[in-house]
Formats: structure tokens, sequence, C-alpha cells
């Protein structure tokens, strides 16, 4: 028996190499090159490819397809269905990965319980034994008379399966586990994930089958596997949370059939994931009085506006060096709002430690909190607390004008229904109309918002 030749795959773009290299000639990333073993020639998949150049596909005038509708399949869990776009997708592919143990099977044994009254659900283990999830059904309380499991990890035998039955719905648990016979190497190497996850999406386009693979993430939190994976699928979910807490955050970075930068929050309890109604209350601390260096900002999670806690400490610094600490903000963001602070209002902070944090260990990226991150550096700088019930947002530029967002009107009707009656706002965001019990103060320069602070 001939020896099998190792060769070095990389994991971002697929090329191959005969030895390994710390960096990818083809993409110019770095330690993406790992080990696996070269597959044996077989027939061409692509006979028809080139065969004299006699056969060609169909071409149809864009104008003569006829755009419909997507119907869509609520789930049961509306967090979901929000950040799936409204459902799923007959012959759709999602892919959802996070973090070991944070809810994924959980999950979506949930959705199947409530698909399985209406529709056909097969739900394929590779990682755990049937009577380990019969086990959670019964923990949780759900009724899983009507699914169907599978405990399998050959992918032949899995798309025999399907063809078979042909189900409405499908979760393949985990796509890290599945393995074809047609290659030699182990479950999980690139090879095998490019190829069982290609094999099951044509499968669910040809006969329609809603298929939702489960993957696992590296520790630096991306999904384990080749780049590829992320392309062949049509929606990529994203499973968050500390292991620490009970709330769990999902959030889309592709979907074709919906919007992207969705986010759906739910809380872990005894009987699995429960939807959270108000998931601004999670980002906000109470205090039974204002307190110096916290200020309420509204940032936009897809279409969703969240209201979160920017806190803010200012300490004397007693080293060379004084410290910047950002937490949940980009800590280059707040040196650069730091010298603004210093050039266009006068407020130097060369000589103090200056602490962020975005209350709920929440992440934001997006500019629209600048004006409350320096609002609350100022208060806790001069210990002096924000008016009660006041929410700020709006960007800040290097010359100090504070410039729009997007969504304004839909954060300021946010903070009005959840009780705030004042709002700091960039000029070309205020409202046309007034909105019933918040009073909107609109700035165009750091200045006028800073004015306001020693007013209020």
């Amino acid at each position: 028996m001939a020896k099998a030749k190792t060769i070095y795959i990389c994991t971002e773009c697929g090329a191959s190499e005969p030895k390994w290299q710390g960096q990818c000639p083809m993409c110019m990333s770095w330690n993406t090159l790992v080990e696996s073993i070269e597959e044996a020639t077989t027939t061409n998949r692509y006979a028809n490819k080139f065969d004299g150049l006699t056969q060609s596909s169909v071409l149809q005038k864009l104008s003569s397809i006829k755009a419909t509708d997507i119907a869509r399949h609520p789930t049961g869990i509306s967090e979901f269905d929000r950040v799936l776009g409204g459902g799923l997708v007959e012959g759709g592919v999602v892919l959802i990965g996070g973090d070991p143990g944070i809810g994924k099977s959980t999950l979506l044994l949930q959705v199947l319980c409530h698909l399985g009254k209406d529709s056909q659900a097969i739900y394929v283990s590779g990682e755990e034994s049937p009577q380990q999830i019969a086990m959670r059904a019964k923990r949780l309380g759900l009724d899983a008379s009507e699914i169907e499991l599978l405990a399998e990890i050959n992918l032949e035998k899995i798309l025999a399966t399907l063809q078979t039955h042909k189900p409405n719905i499908a979760v393949i648990d985990s796509i890290q586990t599945v393995y074809s016979e047609a290659l030699q190497s182990a479950p999980g190497s690139v090879a095998q994930v490019r190829e069982c996850s290609a094999q099951l999406t044509r499968l669910a386009k040809q006969l329609g089958i809603t298929v939702i693979l489960v993957g696992h993430v590296t520790k630096e939190g991306s999904l384990a596997g080749p780049r590829v994976l992320e392309h062949i699928v049509d929606t990529v979910l994203y499973f968050e949370g500390d292991q620490n807490s009970s709330f769990r955050l999902i959030r889309a970075f592709k979907n074709r059939f919906g919007a992207v930068n969705e986010l759906g929050v739910f809380a872990m309890t005894e009987k699995g994931l429960r939807e959270v109604a108000n998931p601004s209350a999670l980002f906000l601390s109470y205090h039974e009085n204002q307190v110096a260096g916290s200020c309420i900002t509204v940032t936009m999670e897809g279409t969703r506006p969240l209201l979160i806690e920017i806190q803010a400490l200012v300490d004397e610094n007693h080293a060379p060096n004084p410290k910047r600490l950002a937490s949940g903000l980009e800590q280059n963001r707040l040196a650069m709002l730091l010298a603004v602070l210093n050039r266009h209002a006068g407020i130097p902070c060369f000589d103090q430690d200056v602490f962020i944090n975005a209350v709920g260990g929440v992440r934001i990226s997006e500019p629209a909190v600048d004006l409350a991150v320096i609002l609350s550096i100022v208060s806790s700088l001069k210990n002096k607390p924000l008016a009660p019930k006041l929410i700020v947002f709006g960007e800040v530029g290097l010359a100090g004008e504070v410039r729009p967002v997007q969504g304004g009107q839909m954060r300021l009707k946010e903070a009005a229904k959840l009780g705030f009656t004042k709002a700091i706002v960039p000029k070309a965001n205020a409202p046309k109309a007034k909105i019933v019990g918040l009073e909107v103060i609109a700035v165009e320069r750091l200045e006028q918002a800073l004015n306001q602070l020693r007013n209020g």
C-alpha cells in the first residue's frame, strides 16, 4: 500500500503547499497552513466540463425572471426569527457557531420541537448519543415526540437518509464531526469540512430542505475550518455570551435572505433559552441617585436600537505613563477622543488614568457613542453627574464637530418609550416633529454639548 502523502492546506483560501510555511504564499495569511492528507486520484466529477465545449448552459434575460417574495417559516422563537430575517427559508443553509456549552444544541432542539408539530424534522447528531438528547429534551420539558433522530457521522449515510425521507428541516450537529468515505483525511480537516458542507448544501438546494449546520469555533472566536465554509452557506450566525452570565446573543454576519448585523437576545434558564423582551435593561445599571461618570447612549444593532450605559473613571495618574483602558469599545478611538477633548474643549487628561466600560459586556463598534464617551469622561473628571433621564448620541469628528448618525429617529423613539425625558443629539438628527415627553437638544459642536453639561 502506497504511503499517504502529506500536504498543507490554507484554512483561509484553500491553497495547498508541499511543506509547512508560516505564511500562505497565495493569500499572505499567517499561521493558516494545516496538515492534511493528499487525496487519491478519483474519477473526475466534472467529466463534461470541457467535453469538446459542445454543451452550453441556457442564458436568460434578467428582466424575464419573475421576482417573487421568499416564503418564511417562523421558528416559534421571535428573537431567532429576527436574526434570520423573518424565519427559515426552504432550501436555505444556515451555519451557526459558538463556544462549547453556549446553548447551540439547546436552541436548535427547541426550534425543531416547535417546527416538528407541522413539518418533518430530522436531528443528525454526531457528538451526542440519542439518550443524551432525549435527556436534554426531558429536562427542558419539550415535546419531542415528532422529532426524528439520526446518530451518524458518515456523510453518505446522512445524504441517503435525507434523500429517502425528504424532511422539511434537518440539523447537522456538528459539521466538524461529519466525514466522507471519498476522502482519506480525518473528520474536521479542511478537506472534509469543505466537501461535506458542499454536498449537504447541494442536496438542500435540490430537494428544498432547510439545513442548519452547527460549527465549532477557534480560540480566536472564528468558525473552525476553511473560510470557504462561510461562502457556501446562505446565513452565518454567531452565538455569543459569557459562561458566567445567563444572557446569550445571536448575531447575523451574513444573510442572503435578510439584513445582517441583526441581534437576538436570550436568557439561559432551567427550561432552555428564553427570549428577552427588553434587551436594553441588560445594558443599564440603575442607581438610586445619579453618579458621576455615567452616560446613557443608544446604539443600533441591525434594525434594533439598544440603550447602553457608558461608564468612565478618570483618576489622577501616579506613574510615568497614564493608562487608557476601554472595555467594549475600541481603545484607539478612546485615544482619539481624548485628543479632541484636549484640543477643542481645553480639557487635558495627560496626567489622568482613563477607564471606559460598556455595561453588560456588549461590544460597540459604531462611532455614534463618541459624544456619550466624552461626556462621561468629563462628568467623572469634574465629579459632576449628568442630568437624570438623559440620553446622548453622536459621532465626534477631529475638528470638534458633532456629526449625525444613522437611525436617529428610531433611537429617540426608543429612548422616549423607555421613559427618558432629555436628549443631546447632532443637529442633523433633530426630529422635525416634537416627540412627546422628550426634550431634544441639538448641537453642532463639542463645546455646545459640554455647555449643556455645565448648565444641566
